[in-house]
């Protein structure tokens, strides 16, 4: 579905506005998601232990029975910025608490953007009744809240599903989410809010979002560089009632790993989509870390970039993940290609490999150490000189 049509589930409003954080006023830097009536909201946060004011303001508040709405910024991250930095992620939500006629507590905040400096308050305080005047139920309203929080994205980032109620109806979840660098494990310069009309008490929220957060945003690296800012919040308002707990959190999943998914294809400068899977170790911890770490190693992404199957690279980053195996077990296949089996070489086409790597934009690598039931599938990128452009010239 285009991201433009994706819509808001019963009882959800969205918007997106520019108040001039960002200088072009064409570029939309407030958006805000709202449930008419008290929701249900969980929350899952960066790992750094430098964390924004917004990570801080919104870890208090969730998990919830009563939330209302999200508020977020883009252009400024509000991190580092001490007391000030918390007085004005607290404003923000108050503002719009005011305007909904809710409790401050009922309103959780992101912001995204550039580390160390304070929010431009004379631009976003007159923007906040802008923002929430604008709010709308309709697909355009929810992209416009999309393309509210981008920074360098170059696509708004949008997922919906459908399920059954238990009473026979329909319920639904729509995502949005941001992110195209300072990507890592554990979630990185990312923010994603999900929001449906299930019905899911908070206890059950926070377990299924944590575990859909580990099997998507948990699993996608641009460069290996955890963020300050990281958050995925849920909003559940129960306007079409409960649903099958399985069925729901397969909904849940696969709207993350959308998201997670599209954060990836979107990366800065990349030239390649890379999807690694790895199987065969004793635990799918044990192939997380391996898969992280081949997904981090610099050498392995420049290769990926310039086509070059360079198998021996792949090999010795696992090596050095700390996950003990047997290299003689060790298979490995890019593209479908065999190039590795029980540790050593075999027989191919290195030019016809190579054509391609270098002209398709997704890549696979399928690594397998034995026979244990460990498996994992993480999603990178390749690494550019774009990529070098872009982040040695994203403040001067």
């Amino acid at each position: 579905m285009p991201a433009e049509s994706v819509p808001l589930p019963v009882g959800f409003s969205a918007a997106g506005v520019n108040c001039g954080v960002k200088s072009d006023p064409a570029k939309r830097d407030l958006a805000l998601f709202v449930s008419d009536r008290p929701a249900t909201a969980a929350g899952v946060f960066t790992q750094n232990v430098v964390v924004g004011a917004p990570v801080q303001v919104s870890r208090e508040r969730v998990p919830s029975d009563a939330a209302r709405a999200v508020v977020m910024n883009s252009g400024c991250s509000n991190v580092s910025t001490g007391a000030r930095g918390l007085a004005d992620a607290r404003e923000m939500t108050a503002a719009i608490a005011a305007a909904l006629g809710c409790d401050d507590e009922a309103v959780t905040i992101c912001s995204t953007g550039v580390i160390g400096h304070f929010l431009n308050m004379d631009a976003i305080r007159p923007g906040l009744p802008k923002l929430a005047a604008a709010l709308g139920e309709t697909p355009n309203d929810l992209h416009a809240a999309a393309e509210g929080m981008r920074t360098t994205d170059t696509f708004a980032k949008l997922s919906t599903r459908t399920l059954q109620t238990e009473q026979g109806g329909e319920a639904r979840l729509s995502g949005a989410a941001k992110g195209a660098a300072m990507i890592a494990p554990n979630m990185a310069t990312m923010l994603g809010v999900v929001l449906t009309d299930a019905a899911v008490t908070p206890s059950d929220a926070d377990r299924l979002l944590r575990a859909a957060v580990d099997r998507s945003f948990n699993r996608i690296s641009v460069d290996g560089h955890m963020s300050t800012s990281d958050t995925v919040l849920l909003l559940a308002n129960g306007a079409a009632g409960p649903c099958d707990e399985e069925a729901f959190a397969a909904a849940l999943n696969e709207v993350c790993e959308d998201l997670a998914t599209d954060i990836i294809r979107d990366a800065e400068g990349a030239t390649h989509f890379v999807t690694i899977d790895v199987t065969g170790l004793p635990s799918d911890e044990d192939a997380a870390t391996i898969a992280r770490t081949v997904a981090d190693s610099p050498l392995v992404k420049t290769a990926i970039h310039g086509a070059d199957p360079n198998w021996g690279r792949i090999k010795s980053a696992a090596g050095y993940a700390g996950v003990p195996f047997e290299p003689s077990r060790f298979d490995l296949d890019i593209n479908g290609q065999a190039v590795c089996r029980s540790g050593v070489p075999v027989e191919f086409d290195e030019a016809t490999l190579s054509d391609s790597i270098r002209s398709h934009r997704d890549c696979s690598l399928r690594l397998n150490f034995g026979d244990g039931p460990g498996i994992c599938r993480f999603w990178t990128c390749d690494l550019t000189a774009e990529y070098v452009r872009l982040n040695a010239d994203y403040t001067t």
